[in-house]
C-alpha cells in the first residue's frame, strides 16, 4: 500500500516532477534542492519544444466546435477555484484547469465529463504511444502515463472521477486513451496505475529528503540544464553508468557489489558468475564480462579500440556516406545528405543535399524523390548509414510516397549486400571503444574529428530548420547543409578506422 505523505510534504507533487522522475530521479532532487547558479543555459531546442508545444495546444483548442470552459488566462489561485466550481455544474469541456489534493497538484490541458465524474486529459505535440508503425501497435510513454495518473488520483480523492482511463489528444489529432488499470507490457504485469503508485512514492522520498538520488548518464542528459553538473560528479564518481549500455538501472543492481569502474575492471567476475547468469538481476555472465572489457578501456590510459571479430564488408568503387535529419514535431524529413567518394580516395568526395525548403508534403515528396534519383544514378554503389533510423525513415516515405519508390526498391537499396549499418553491423556488434557512449559524434571525436559547428546535433539542426523556414535566412540553411555533410564525413573516417583495426 502507498505510503501517504500529504500530511508531511510542505512541497506540492506536480506532473511535471513525475515526468522528470520516470526520465532521471537526480533531476527532480537537483530541481529542487540542487544551486540554480549551476544550471547549463537551457538550449535553444528545448525552448522550441516549449513553444510548439503551446501553440499547438493554443492550436487544437481553437479548432475544437463544442463548448469550452477556458481557464487557461487566469491565476494560480482564481483558476483552481473556477475548475471547482466547473466541474460542480457539470461543465462538458474544461481546458487550463487547476486541481489539488493536500500535497498533489495537477494542472491537466482537458478535463472532460463522462457519466457522473471527470476524466483528464493532454495535448502532446508528440504521439500519444511510442514504437507505434504500422507494422506493429504502440504502448504507453510511461512519462506520459505518470502525469495522467496523478490527475486521475486527484480527481478519485476529490470525488470526481469517472474511472481510470484518462487520455491524449496527439501531434497526429488521435485520441489515445490510457488505460491505467492495464499491465505495461507483456511480460510485466505491473499496472500503469501500480508504476504510477510506485513513482509517487518515490517521488514523496525526494522531496522529502528521505532517499538519495544519484546522477547517471543517460540519452536524456544532453537536454538536460544540469549535464555539466552531473557529468562532473559521475567522472568523479568512476560511475559504472560511463560504460557503454549500462545505465541507471544496472548500474543501481550492480553497486551493491562493485562501487565503480576501477572496481569492475580490476575485479575477479567468478564471484558473481552462476553459469550463465550472475548474482545481479537482469544481467547475464557474458553481460557482465562486456561491460568489465569495456571498464577496463575506460579506466587504463593507454588503451584504444579494438576488434572482437574480424569484419568483412562489401566493396564497390563508389560509396555512399548517407544521413537524413527529420523533425519530429512537424513529421517530416527535411533533408537527405551523401557524401559521395571513389576508390576509397576521400580527395573524391563531394556532398550532395536533397532539402525540403518548406515544411509541406510536396517539398519532403519532392526531396525524397530527388534522393532516390540520385541513388539510382549511383549504382552500383555501397551505401553505409549509421543505426536503423534513416532504413526506417525511408521505409515511412516510401509508404506515404509510393510513386517515388516501390517497398520492393526499399528493400534492395538497404540489403546487406550493398548497405551497411556501421552502428549495428559493424560498431556494436564487432568492435569496443574507450568511450562512454558510441554515437557517431562521441567515436568521430575520439578519432579527432572536428564538426565546423561549435554545438552539433540532432536536436539543434531541427531547431536551425525552424529558423530557416521563419526567416529564410540563408545562413540558417547553410548551417543544417554543414552539419548534415560533417556527420557524413564522420561516417567515412570512422570507417577508414575500423578498417584498420585488429582483433
Amino acid at each position: 500500500m502507498r505510503t501517504d505523505f500529504s500530511n508531511s510534504l510542505k512541497i506540492s507533487i506536480t506532473a511535471s516532477m513525475l515526468y522528470d522522475y520516470v526520465q532521471c530521479p537526480q533531476r527532480v532532487f537537483l530541481d529542487l534542492f540542487g544551486d540554480p547558479e549551476k544550471r547549463d543555459p537551457v538550449s535553444a531546442f528545448v525552448q522550441l519544444l516549449w513553444e510548439r508545444g503551446s501553440a499547438f495546444e493554443r492550436e487544437t483548442i481553437e479548432k475544437l466546435k463544442i463548448p469550452v470552459a477556458n481557464l487557461r488566462v487566469f491565476s494560480a489561485d482564481e483558476k483552481e477555484r473556477l475548475t471547482a466550481e466547473a466541474m460542480k455544474r457539470g461543465d462538458s469541456l474544461i481546458y487550463g484547469g487547476r486541481i489539488r489534493m493536500g500535497n498533489l497538484l495537477g494542472e491537466p490541458d482537458l478535463l472532460r465529463r463522462e457519466d457522473t465524474g471527470y476524466v483528464a486529459g493532454d495535448i502532446k505535440s508528440g504521439a500519444g504511444f511510442e514504437g507505434m508503425s504500422e507494422e506493429r501497435d504502440g504502448k504507453p510513454k510511461k512519462h506520459y502515463a505518470v502525469q495522467l495518473g496523478l490527475y486521475t488520483d486527484i480527481l478519485d480523492k476529490l470525488g470526481f472521477s469517472s474511472g481510470h482511463t484518462p487520455f491524449v489528444w496527439d501531434v497526429h489529432g488521435e485520441e489515445v486513451i490510457y488505460e491505467l488499470d492495464s499491465p505495461l507490457g507483456k511480460r510485466d504485469t505491473t499496472s500503469l496505475w501500480e508504476f504510477y503508485e510506485s513513482c509517487i512514492e518515490n517521488v514523496s522520498l525526494i522531496v522529502n529528503q528521505k532517499e538519495k538520488t544519484l546522477p547517471a548518464l543517460c540519452s536524456v542528459c544532453k537536454l538536460c540544464h544540469w549535464r555539466s553538473l552531473c557529468n562532473a560528479q559521475l567522472k568523479t564518481m568512476n560511475d559504472l553508468s560511463l560504460i557503454p549500455e549500462l545505465g541507471r538501472s544496472r548500474r543501481d543492481s550492480i553497486m551493491s557489489r562493485i562501487k565503480n569502474m576501477n572496481e569492475l575492471a580490476n575485479c575477479d567476475l567468478n564471484h558473481f558468475i552462476q553459469g550463465r547468469k550472475t548474482v545481479f538481476p537482469g544481467i547475464g555472465s557474458e553481460m557482465l564480462k562486456t561491460f568489465q572489457e569495456r571498464a577496463k578501456l575506460l579506466t587504463h590510459p593507454d588503451s584504444g579500440p579494438y576488434l572482437k571479430y574480424e569484419i568483412s564488408l562489401p566493396h564497390s568503387e563508389t560509396e555512399l556516406f548517407f544521413d537524413v535529419e527529420t523533425d519530429p514535431m512537424r513529421d517530416i524529413c527535411y533533408l537527405h545528405g551523401f557524401v559521395e567518394r571513389r576508390n576509397s580516395n576521400s580527395q573524391t568526395e563531394k556532398y550532395v543535399a536533397c532539402f525540403s525548403d518548406q515544411p509541406t508534403l510536396e517539398e519532403e515528396h519532392k526531396a525524397f524523390k530527388a534522393a532516390w534519383n540520385y541513388v539510382q544514378q549511383r549504382q552500383p554503389c555501397l551505401i553505409f548509414y549509421y543505426s536503423p533510423y534513416e532504413r526506417t525513415t525511408w521505409r515511412k516515405l516510401q509508404k506515404r510516397y509510393p510513386d517515388v519508390m516501390t517497398a520492393s526498391d526499399l528493400d534492395t537499396m538497404f540489403s546487406p549486400d550493398v548497405a551497411v549499418d556501421l552502428y549495428l553491423d559493424v560498431v556494436k556488434s564487432k568492435t569496443e571503444w574507450p568511450t562512454n557512449d558510441y554515437s557517431i559524434k562521441t567515436l568521430a571525436s575520439y578519432l579527432g574529428f572536428k564538426w565546423r559547428d561549435k554545438e552539433p546535433s540532432g536536436a539543434a539542426s531541427i531547431e536551425w530548420y525552424h529558423r530557416w523556414v521563419e526567416s529564410g535566412d540563408v545562413a540558417i540553411r547553410q548551417r543544417i547543409l554543414d552539419y548534415n555533410e560533417d556527420d557524413c564525413i564522420a561516417m567515412r573516417v570512422l570507417l577508414d578506422t575500423i578498417q584498420h583495426l585488429s582483433v
